[in-house]
């Protein structure tokens, strides 16, 4: 076996602002030595080709152009001399106030003849602050210098922040702050405010309506309240405003530990790290104004700001390098039925997951039943935390367990999918294998990926001679 493999994954984000694409090539190894159990990692993510930034083609103020977003994707791939075949894995992010257009559903079907055999749709406030905060540098500076990062990426419709301590995530959210949620016209009118600008505007007195001229004083006195809330956002303050703009679909930003630094991405960051002289409505909306406020406000004064790797481009490179990840090496499928996309989690607890180990499958079935009542979906991946060491009598009867409540209830024909995070799933998939069941069924048993109940999981095709399973975990669709 080589010791080395390398895919390409492909990155789209089509955000409220801007629509990109990128493609990295992310190289696999095995860091065992010939007479132990592989173990393969990704060791290296090298970005090879970057596109021109588009501004999102929309139909009207409500609609993405889904035609127009495909013809972006068609030129860039032309450009950058790959196919849809070439591309193994990555990820079309449908970012910010584009996640709520009516036809977002659309634009993917428009996108998938580009998506390979292995690409994620997938849209949700979350995970669109991870990646981002994995593409600006944030996540690698948390775990070289050991400390808490915050990351908020200020896009053209949402702020979202994610908390990194020495590379884990311990806190995310996000919010409606963002540069295009005032937009004007070219000879300087209000042209759209959203919802959340407006409640902005009545806490603090202003009075500006659609058609009015927007003067620099008050459109950037706008800006001074995003900034001033962003900063309690960071800060844990309760703030009845700030309340009223979290995106729906978000997490509650909670965290206790001390924040050593922030970083900025997103479109609204290259105004915050660079102020130029342009005049302030250049890009028809407020991110200039904005991005100064938050220079000359509290974000900065107070928190030790450190330079991002990438600020406008974070998003889709994150996407295209930072979604992937692969399964352990020691994991069972009797059959290549991959990919397989879009598959709900069903997440066992402590206890439920004890009466698996001990043949006991009352709960197990009375869960896997109210799964079926809460999701369209005719496949559902078990997931459990497992064991590190299980003895040989307690993983026949977790096989036993499993295999009886899911032949039981999963319609014919649909595989048996286990998730879990001990290394256990070689012994217990070739268990599985070894029982008999009413219709025949294939089994996928991988681990050393964590997911959680509501989860969705990816599985792309088998890398490195067969031995692991790139996986993404998508925390939310079209959320």
């Amino acid at each position: 076996m080589s010791d080395e493999s390398t895919i390409l994954s492909v990155g789209i984000d089509i955000g409220t602002s801007t629509t990109q694409v990128i493609f990295s090539r992310l190289t696999f190894k095995n860091s065992a030595g010939y007479f132990a159990v592989p173990h393969i990692a990704i060791v290296n993510k090298d970005v090879v080709y970057k596109s021109d930034i588009y501004m999102t083609p929309l139909r009207n103020q409500y609609r993405i152009d889904g035609e127009k977003v495909r013809d972006i994707v068609a030129g860039e791939f032309r450009k950058s001399g790959f196919t849809p075949a070439d591309t193994q894995t990555g990820a079309v992010i449908i970012t910010g106030e584009s996640a709520r257009k009516e036809n977002s559903e659309i634009v993917l079907r428009e996108l998938s003849n580009f998506a390979g055999e292995f690409v994620v749709s997938t849209a949700g406030p979350d995970l669109e602050a991870i990646i981002a905060g994995k593409g600006s540098g944030a996540r690698q500076y948390s775990i070289d210098n050991q400390c808490t990062v915050a990351n908020l990426d200020i896009g053209g419709g949402t702020t979202n922040v994610v908390l990194f301590d020495s590379g884990e995530v311990i806190g995310k959210g996000c919010v409606d702050i963002g540069g295009r949620l005032l937009k004007v016209t070219p000879d300087g009118r209000v042209e759209y405010i959203s919802d959340s600008v407006q409640r902005m505007m009545e806490a603090d007195g202003i009075s500006l309506h659609i058609g009015d001229e927007a003067s620099y004083g008050t459109v950037y006195r706008i800006g001074e309240i995003m900034s001033n809330l962003l900063y309690q956002w960071l800060c844990r303050k309760d703030n009845r405003l700030l309340s009223a703009i979290i995106t729906p679909g978000s997490s509650e930003l909670k965290f206790d530990k001390s924040i050593r630094a922030i970083c900025f991405s997103g479109g609204v960051a290259d105004c915050i790290y660079n102020p130029s002289e342009v005049t302030w409505a250049r890009y028809g909306d407020m991110g200039v104004v904005l991005g100064e406020a938050i220079r000359a406000g509290r974000l900065f004064s107070d928190f030790r700001v450190i330079e991002a790797k990438e600020t406008i481009r974070a998003t889709v490179v994150g996407a295209g390098s930072y979604t992937t990840s692969v399964s352990g090496s020691t994991i069972t499928y009797n059959r290549d039925v991959f990919p397989l996309k879009n598959i709900p989690v069903l997440k066992l607890n402590e206890n439920e997951q004890q009466d698996c180990f001990a043949g006991q499958t009352e709960g197990l079935m009375e869960k896997l039943r109210w799964m079926q009542t809460q999701s369209d979906s005719k496949q559902l991946i078990l997931a459990m935390k497992g064991k590190k060491n299980p003895s040989y009598m307690e993983v026949k009867r977790l096989a036993a367990s499993l295999v009886s409540a899911l032949d039981t209830l999963l319609p014919e024909g649909q595989p048996m999918l286990i998730v879990l995070e001990c290394d256990m799933a070689k012994a217990l998939g070739q268990m599985m294998m070894q029982l008999s069941t009413r219709h025949p069924r294939d089994v996928i048993c991988i681990d050393s990926v964590q997911v959680e109940q509501n989860d969705f999981v990816d599985m792309g095709k088998p890398l490195v001679n067969g031995l692991v399973i790139p996986v993404v975990v998508k925390t939310l669709i079209f959320g």
